[in-house]
C-alpha cells in the first residue's frame, strides 16, 4: 500500500504486519538499539489541528528511524487549499520530501493530498477517521492481554472518528466493539454496516452504557466536545450526561477490565479523575504506543 488513509482500506494482513513489527520496534529501541531505515528521509507534516501527541509522537519516530520531520502550519502556506489547489499542494511537496503527514477538519483533504501525491500520505486524524489512534489502541490491547482475538470493547460516548476506525480495527482483528452513545450521538448506520460486513456480528450500537459494558474487557472513552464543536459543547454536555465512564461504570465490568481513553481527557466530564488515575487505567500506556505504531508505519511506508 502506498498510504494509510483508512483502516477499512488496508488489508487485515498488512494491519497484522504492522503490530508485529511495531512490537519488534518497540523491543529493540527499549534497550537501546536502532533502525536508521530512514536515514536521509523527511516527512511533512502538516497541521491544521493542534496535536500533543500526533506531533511529538511523529517527529521522535522519524528522529529515531534516522530522518527528519518538517512541521507545517496551516497558516506557513496560506491554509489548505486556500492559496493554492490542494493537487498543487500534493505535487509540490512530492518534489521536496518523502512522505507526508496530515491532521486536518476535512476527510476529503487527505484523500486528495493522497490522490495528487507520488509519496505516501498518513491520516493523523480527520473528521471521519483516526487510524494511527485506533491501531496504537490494538497494539496496546494486544500487550495487556497477549491476544487481540475476541476481545469486547466497549466504547462510550460519541460515536466519532476514533469510534469509527475502532469499529473498522474491531471487524478486521476479530474482536467485537459495543457502542453506547446518546441518542442523536450513535456512530453512523453505514459504518456499522460495513464493518459487520466484513465480520458479521463485530460492531453493535446501543444506548445504554450500563449494558454496553457487561462482559467487556476494556472500556474505551474520549471527548464529549472535539475540536470544530465548541459552539455546541452546552447542548452536547447535557445530551452526554449518564455517559461518563466513572467507578460505578467500572463496577458493572469485570475486575480487571481495562479503561482507555485517546486523550486529552476531560476529567469530569467523559471520564471521572480516579477512574483515570485507577490501576485499570491503561491511557497513558495507548499514548506511549502512538510512538511505536508510527514508527513501524513510517518505516513500512517510507523505506
Amino acid at each position: 500500500m502506498k498510504d494509510f488513509i483508512s483502516i477499512f482500506d488496508c488489508p487485515t494482513e498488512f494491519l497484522k504486519e504492522l503490530l508485529r513489527s511495531s512490537a519488534r520496534l518497540k523491543s529493540l529501541y527499549s534497550v537501546g538499539g536502532n533502525d536508521l531505515c530512514l536515514t536521509g528521509k523527511t516527512l511533512a507534516m502538516i497541521f491544521e489541528k493542534p496535536s500533543l501527541r500526533t506531533r511529538v509522537s511523529f517527529h521522535v519516530a522519524m528522529a529515531d528511524l534516522g530522518g527528519s520531520a518538517l512541521y507545517i502550519k496551516t497558516e506557513d502556506i496560506g491554509g489548505i487549499g486556500q492559496r493554492e489547489p490542494i493537487k498543487d499542494l500534493a505535487r509540490i511537496l512530492s518534489r521536496y520530501v518523502d512522505g507526508i503527514m496530515a491532521r486536518t477538519f476535512e476527510h476529503k483533504t487527505v484523500v486528495e493530498l493522497a490522490e495528487f501525491a507520488t509519496v505516501p500520505v498518513i491520516n493523523a486524524l480527520t473528521n471521519w477517521e483516526h487510524p494511527c489512534q485506533a491501531m496504537a489502541d490494538i497494539l496496546t490491547i494486544q500487550e495487556k492481554f497477549g491476544q487481540i482475538d475476541d476481545i469486547k470493547i466497549a466504547f462510550i460516548g460519541d460515536g466519532n472518528n476514533v469510534a469509527r476506525s475502532l469499529a473498522f480495527a474491531s471487524a478486521k482483528l476479530g474482536m467485537k466493539m459495543v457502542i453506547a452513545s446518546p441518542k442523536g450521538y450513535e456512530l453512523d448506520a453505514e459504518t456499522i454496516a460495513k464493518a459487520n460486513k466484513l465480520s458479521a456480528g463485530s460492531v453493535r450500537q446501543i444506548n445504554d452504557p450500563g449494558a454496553a459494558v457487561l462482559g467487556a474487557d476494556v472500556i474505551y472513552t474520549d471527548t464529549w466536545v472535539s475540536m470544530g464543536q465548541e459552539q455546541e459543547k452546552q447542548k452536547r454536555l447535557s445530551d452526554f450526561a449518564g455517559f461518563q465512564v466513572d467507578s460505578k461504570l467500572v463496577k458493572s465490568a469485570s475486575a480487571n477490565v481495562k479503561i482507555m481513553h485517546c486523550l486529552p481527557a476531560h476529567r469530569g466530564l467523559e471520564i471521572s479523575d480516579d477512574v483515570a488515575e485507577s490501576a485499570n487505567s491503561i491511557m497513558f500506556d495507548q499514548a506511549e504506543n502512538r510512538l511505536h505504531f508510527q514508527r513501524a508505519l513510517l518505516k513500512k511506508l517510507l523505506s
